[in-house]
């Protein structure tokens, strides 16, 4: 006797319930021991000993720490990735930041990521992959916060690393070839989300290092012999600051720099500033444009103090467009947990997700659910519904899955038959390898 679509999806609904203490438990030991990208082993190793107790095969050490494993369905038909991800973010005064580290899970990805394990052991209690078409890949990704930058570099200095985002780095590295679809919840905190929803898409980025040289001198009895980097980056930041009315609302730009190093002592005029900034937009033409008018900017300061500039731009995040028809099929099932009343649809939102760079080789969907409280990246963000921040997730997932590959996958190959890829996994990798630069100025000459 053959099991109908609505039947498996409460089944496994009601398996990820009777998992409840240990997907809790597994989401709340994350939350307390946040590790920043690349080095998230002990979640990555939780989400291994996870897989392995339900023997589900999987691979490690994918891009540092992916975890990436698989179900089979009963007949051949697409692969449908189910995201989740591992890494925190330096969050200065969270209660629960690692005191070495500062990375907190201000962000939920703790969530996300016991989400996909929970969708995962529910399909396989209840044996659901007999009545699907292809396979589910749950897929614990790394280092989707762009930022802990200066290490980030050290690595791709020796070899270790080529993207600085976890995503971009596992396509380059192939284990995205075999998915044709993907699929991401994020865990929001925002109440105008309301319990879940979706946005029609997200910025993308440029990510920017930049190091001033000037030079040092006694800062009381001859500062007329230095050449202030910090002034001269102060001017950057002061031209960057006039850009603003320059950007196009329908571009939704965002620049937003930082001084890493300021100074070394307050007696000496300083010779070397250091800046780190994003330059986020709507479209690649958008950022580019406006990464131009920041790069105008940073070599004013420096011509205006007679100081050196160098200037790195490195690839950050593509543009997300969420695919509208998996959008759909995220909604149904979604409306199905939270009613048609709490599901929201939104248009663009202005954070940058790697998720965009996924988005351009694959259907692919980031939506949101609720389940915490307090501001995103923030000191006061915590997991405050934690039963629907770990099994809402993972039962949306899991139904969304059923939902696609049931039978022999009609919906997912309804999908895949009407989509043309934005760009080749070759053109994506060039494109953001063309992103790669570092210009020298010299303001002096």
């Amino acid at each position: 006797m053959t099991t109908s679509k609505e039947t498996l999806q409460k089944q496994v609904c009601e398996a990820i319930e009777r998992r409840a203490d240990t997907l809790i438990g597994m989401g709340e030991t994350i939350r307390h021991q946040p590790e920043l990208g690349f080095k998230e082993f002990k979640t990555a190793a939780l989400v291994a000993q996870m897989f392995e107790s339900v023997r589900v095969p999987h691979r490690t050490g994918l891009a540092n720490t992916g975890v990436k494993a698989e179900l089979k369905g009963a007949k051949p038909g697409p692969a449908v990735a189910l995201v989740g991800e591992l890494d925190a973010l330096v969050v200065s005064g969270h209660p629960l930041a690692d005191p070495v580290t500062g990375a907190a899970h201000a962000c939920g990805h703790n969530a996300q990521v016991t989400a996909v394990v929970g969708a995962t052991m529910a399909l396989v209690d209840t044996g659901a992959m007999q009545y699907l078409a292809g396979r589910i890949v749950p897929f614990a990704v790394p280092a989707e916060e762009y930022g802990d930058i200066a290490w980030r570099l050290e690595q791709v200095r020796a070899g270790q690393l080529e993207f600085l985002g976890g995503k971009p780095e596992l396509i380059r590295h192939g284990h995205f070839d075999d998915i044709d679809m993907a699929i991401l919840i994020h865990t929001t905190s925002r109440a105008e989300d309301k319990s879940a929803g979706i946005a029609a898409s997200n910025n993308g980025c440029v990510v920017k290092t930049v190091r001033y040289v000037g030079r040092a001198a006694h800062a009381g009895s001859a500062p007329h012999l230095g050449v202030n980097a910090l002034y001269a980056a102060n001017l950057a930041l002061s031209a960057i600051n006039a850009l603003r009315e320059t950007f196009q609302e329908r571009d939704t730009i965002r620049v937003h720099p930082v001084i890493t190093q300021g100074g070394k002592q307050v007696n000496v005029i300083p010779g070397e500033v250091h800046l780190e900034t994003y330059v986020r937009g709507k479209s690649v033409r958008a950022i580019m444009d406006a990464n131009m008018k920041v790069d105008r900017a940073l070599r004013a300061g420096a011509l205006a103090m007679g100081a050196q500039v160098e200037i790195t731009t490195l690839p950050g995040y593509m543009p997300l467009t969420n695919n509208p028809a998996l959008a759909q099929v995220f909604r149904r099932n979604a409306e199905t947990l939270v009613g048609t009343e709490r599901y929201v649809t939104q248009g663009h939102r202005t954070g940058s997700t790697d998720m965009g760079d996924v988005s351009q080789i694959m259907p692919a969907v980031q939506g949101y659910m609720s389940g915490a409280s307090g501001t995103g990246h923030g000191a006061d963000y915590m997991i405050t519904d934690p039963r629907f921040a770990y099994l809402g997730q993972a039962q949306a997932l899991a139904m969304t899955a059923i939902d696609l590959l049931y039978g022999d996958a009609g919906t997912a190959n309804e999908i895949l038959r009407d989509y043309k890829a934005p760009m080749s996994r070759a053109e994506y990798l060039a494109f953001q390898r063309g992103i790669n630069k570092t210009e020298r100025y010299d303001g002096s000459a």
